[in-house]
């Protein structure tokens, strides 16, 4: 039996919008559920309070569980939280575990392409958990995901605009 371990993506999307704008949303519950929605939302660790966004977190501590709900109430999946990096520039690196996945690596970075169009860059890494590591398990999985930032950048499209 072929053991498929880990699983990796990439996606970019360039938005007609400046790079300053797309960051600071990106980094609220707002954003972040606006990404997700409709159909998905992401509840906050109780030690992010309210008004606070990722560039108040402590670096390399579990900030805490935030549950991922389908239909915005049934929950699916958590994410122990932990942010390890922020920069440099417009750039956070998150390396948790979740229900789903021993190991997960999400790194998001903003770059401005001019004063009014930026690039949004997901970098995603996991390694799904044994029940999932059976043939085609991770490559499965790895399709959802993608799938899912798929969404979320074509939800940053509807909010920005796309950039040619």
């Amino acid at each position: 039996m072929t053991m498929i371990s880990e699983a990796r993506f990439e996606i970019t999307t360039r938005l007609a919008t400046s790079a300053d704008q797309v960051w600071a949303a990106a980094l609220t519950p707002e954003g972040i559920n606006h990404e997700l929605g409709p159909w998905l939302r992401m509840t906050m660790p109780k030690a992010i309070a309210p008004g606070m966004t990722i560039e108040d977190a402590p670096l390399g501590e579990t900030i805490g569980r935030s549950w991922i709900l389908l239909a915005r109430v049934i929950p699916v999946d958590y994410d122990d939280l932990t942010l390890v990096e922020r920069g440099p520039g417009l750039r956070f690196l998150e390396r948790s575990q979740l229900a789903s996945a021993r190991s997960w690596e999400h790194e998001r970075e903003i770059v401005a392409v001019s004063d009014e169009k930026c690039e949004i860059t997901d970098r995603v890494r996991f390694e799904p958990r044994a029940p999932l590591r059976i043939i085609g398990g991770a490559a499965i999985a790895a399709r959802i995901i993608a799938r899912l930032f798929g969404h979320r950048h074509q939800r940053l499209i509807e909010r920005y605009g796309a950039a040619g």
